[in-house]
């Protein structure tokens, strides 16, 4: 198993930029294809970025596509998501998830492995 611990949040202001981090614990990340989510109240959680094991493949939303980019330091056992150019729909908690394996899952179930949440805010 894998424990995933989600930072970066926090308030900024619609062009800005925040970068989040997924800190993983336990097996070997490189074992792990990993994402991003985000989840906005009333709204049902939605896919942000995936990335395989070793970061050979990256995949996006099309809304987040061309300002966000997800990377992952495996020597570091972290993930992250860089994100520029935010607008206030981008406001959410986001979660990183992880499953093992070399397919990266588009949706929440392909995920096993889910950490805490961290809270996003972008002001207008």
């Amino acid at each position: 198993q894998v424990q995933l611990v989600e930072s970066g949040g926090g308030l900024v202001q619609a062009g800005g930029s925040l970068r989040l981090s997924c800190a993983a614990s336990g097996r070997t990340f490189s074992t792990y294809s990993m994402g991003w989510f985000r989840q906005a109240p009333g709204k049902e959680r939605e896919f942000v970025a995936g990335i395989s094991n070793f970061g050979g493949r990256t995949y996006y939303a099309d809304s987040v596509k061309g300002r966000f980019t997800i990377s992952r330091d495996n020597a570091k056992n972290t993930g992250y998501l860089q994100m520029n150019s935010l607008k206030p729909e981008d406001t959410a908690v986001y979660y990183c998830a992880a499953v093992v394996g070399i397919v990266v899952p588009r949706s929440a179930p392909g995920y096993d492995y889910w950490g805490q949440g961290t809270q996003v805010t972008v002001s207008s």
